[in-house]
């Protein structure tokens, strides 16, 4: 039989190594450049923040509008793994953001309105607060291309870049303008809700998924329009209507959706963080990850990773320096 002695000498030993050992973890986890600031709450920015917090690293995620950003806009997601029949956009953003919830990130919602250098700190501005940091994830994502100049200024409170603020509607008509996967996933989502949506093309080729393609086929509230330029739409108060032009062609519609492609979501950056963008991440000071960076490769499980990646990295930085300070 061991002696009580010698038991609770070994006990207390360990508990002195585990002791040691978390309060040099803590050390190692404590940014000395400051937390954190991650402009953007999709799926890259939220995974980012999600991470530096299972590291222990505190982190500021700035979001202006619902976190999840444009996953709000989609029909169905398929290509993520862990959904064997795919997941509304709108219901992963609700799991993601209780998962953000649940284990506490810090959440602001606030617009950033600039960035930009200030003695040798990176400046984030909103609307409402400046803050200072020494690190800074910019998850921003994307924004629609400029809408063209053939929208009368009545007609404006009815157009729409994105469907999500007209997601709940029913029972409306319905244009949308383009050709790609989001024009065709908008048409579905919105078909699902009984509304009746006509897609309209200037050019004869499908850039969507075939996939998508064929699902609108199959769906009797979607009409498909090909060679169809639009040249202008006006407001008809009479009606509480739109109407679109196209030649001697025209839509009636209660909304309009404009699926006319995306540009990167950076108009807040300074013009010196622009100059210096690669100098700026080959120092880890600046992180680009998501859809504002990823082109074409605008997808869930990509923005995802980006952002586990970047969170990784900058947990890596801050061990390094901790051990060189700590010699």
């Amino acid at each position: 039989m061991r002696p009580e002695g010698e038991y609770f000498s070994k006990y207390n030993l360990r508990v002195v190594n585990f002791t040691y050992h978390l309060n040099k973890m803590k050390k190692t986890t404590t940014p000395t450049t400051g937390e954190p600031i991650i402009i953007g709450g999709g799926p890259a920015g939220l995974t980012c923040a999600l991470q530096l917090k299972r590291y222990g690293l505190g982190s500021l995620l700035l979001e202006k509008r619902e976190l999840g950003g444009l996953l709000w806009n989609a029909n169905l997601v398929e290509n993520y793994p862990g959904f064997p029949n795919g997941i509304e956009g709108s219901k992963l953003s609700r799991l993601m953001k209780k998962q953000i919830e649940r284990i506490g990130v810090d959440v602001e919602r606030e617009e950033v309105v600039s960035v930009r250098l200030e003695k040798g700190e990176i400046i984030v501005e909103t609307q409402n607060v400046k803050r200072k940091t020494k690190c800074l994830v910019i998850a921003s994502g994307t924004k629609s291309k400029p809408l063209p100049e053939i929208i009368s200024p009545k007609a404006r409170k009815r157009i729409f870049t994105e469907v999500w603020p007209i997601v709940e509607t029913t029972e409306k008509q319905i244009v949308i303008i383009g050709a790609g996967d989001a024009a065709f996933d908008y048409a579905l989502n919105l078909a699902k809700k009984r509304n009746f949506v006509t897609i309209l093309t200037r050019g004869e080729t499908v850039k969507c998924l075939p996939l998508l393609f064929e699902r609108a086929a199959q769906e009797t509230r979607i009409a498909y329009r090909a060679g169809v330029a639009v040249s202008k739409i006006e407001a008809d108060e009479t009606a509480d209507r739109l109407v679109v032009e196209s030649g001697a062609k025209t839509f009636e519609a209660d909304y309009v959706i404009f699926a006319i492609g995306r540009v990167p979501n950076l108009d807040f950056l300074s013009d010196e963080i622009r100059q210096r963008e690669k100098e700026l991440i080959e120092m880890g000071r600046l992180y680009f990850i998501g859809d504002v960076k990823n082109e074409l490769y605008r997808q869930v499980i990509i923005a995802a990773g980006d952002g586990l990646r970047a969170a990784m990295q900058i947990y890596a930085r801050i061990t390094n320096e901790t051990d060189r300070e700590n010699g």
